[in-house]
Parts: structure tokens; sequence; C-alpha cells
């Protein structure tokens, strides 16, 4: 927990806020994923960690590089961000580790994870290499995602931490999708330390809000 986490001086890297977990339930076949089932996973990740998709601003992929995976990832990821209040295009970044370590089969959602904390943790949004020609059916420029293929500083909303998300799939439908918050270290509140003249001089300290 984040608490003992603290209390312990452990380094922190990134906090996890919510977990979603869902599954297709009845398909066609076992390698031919739904968006509608991933999409539940989203859902259910965004309700357990209390915001939701309009601020997150790295989502990493499950991103087979597959046709028909692809497809279904986007269409789910497209289904749950349209429903944020935003309007506007292009504002979370798109990744897969995958384009640069391959597929890690059973340890590919450790990997994806991996990859958005050190993300979160170093303020940079990381690069997904190999894309020349983006597959246009997935509409990409019409949708609140885009393809970051050059690492660049991660400029924080002011109103928010930084936060990403990673999605990871498994055969048959077994949908998760994690959501990430970067540390920021709260600091003490209220503090009394006495001055001249034995009387407490008071030094404000914010108190840390619970997101």
């Amino acid at each position: 927990r984040l608490a003992d986490a603290e209390r312990d001086g452990d380094r922190i890297y990134a906090v996890i806020r919510g977990l979603g977990a869902a599954s297709d339930g009845r398909a066609s076949s076992v390698y031919a994923p739904l968006p509608e089932g991933q999409a539940r996973s989203l859902r259910r990740a965004y309700e357990a960690a209390g915001y939701g998709p309009e601020t997150v601003e790295l989502v990493e992929a499950h991103g087979t590089g597959t046709t028909a995976g692809d497809a279904a990832e986007i269409a789910g990821l497209k289904l749950v961000f349209a429903e944020a209040p935003r309007r506007d295009h292009g504002w979370c970044a798109l990744g897969s580790v995958k384009s640069q370590i391959g597929h890690t089969k059973a340890a590919a959602g450790a990997a994806g994870l991996f990859k958005a904390i050190m993300a979160l943790h170093h303020k940079i949004l990381p690069p997904t290499i190999k894309i020349t020609r983006p597959n246009p059916a997935l509409a990409l420029e019409q949708s609140p995602l885009y393809l970051n293929t050059v690492s660049r500083p991660w400029i924080r909303d002011a109103s928010h931490p930084r936060r990403a998300s990673v999605s990871s799939f498994g055969f048959g439908g077994s949908n998760f999708h994690l959501t990430l918050e970067e540390y920021l270290p709260s600091p003490p509140p209220f503090e009394a330390s006495p001055r001249g003249g034995g009387k407490p001089a008071w030094r404000w300290r914010a108190t840390p809000t619970e997101c």
C-alpha cells in the first residue's frame, strides 16, 4: 500500500489507482477479440481509479501488431475515450513496448507496466518504433489517440498528475486494464515549532488530498 511505502521510506516510482478486468464472453473464436469486452475492462479501471480517461495522456496498448487485434483494441479504446467530456483530438499518446522487445507472451503485461511506470517516473513520453505506415482504417486522426514515435518531454497538465494506463489482453477475451499515476509526495500537515518565549509559531504545510 502507498501508506506503507511512504512510512518505510521506499522509493516510489508510480501509484496504481485502478484495475479493471472483463471477459469477452461468447465469441466466434479464441483468436477474435471483441472491442466491447475490452471496453468493459477500461470502464471498470477508471471507475476504480476515481477519474476518467480524459485525464490520461499515455496508453500502453496490448498492441500485437495484428490486423484484427489492433483494430479491435483501437475500437475498444475509442468506445471509452469517446465517453470523456473532451471533444478535441490527439491528446493521448499511444504505444506498445512490443515494437521494441517483441511479444513476451505471459510477461507482456508486466513489460508494458514497467514501461509505463518508467515513463511516469522520468516524465518522458516514450516512442513506439518501426511505425512508418499506420493502418488508415484505424482512423486515429479522428480520435483522442495519437501514435507517439519519438521520445519527448511529458509536459504535465496543471490540473492533475501525470496519468498513464496499461492494457493486457489474452486469448479468449481475458481483458485487463490498469490505471497509473505519477507519485507526488504530500508534505506533512500543520506542524508547530516553538520559537522565542516558548510560544508556538505555526508553519504552514499543505494538507494532502485523497484521490
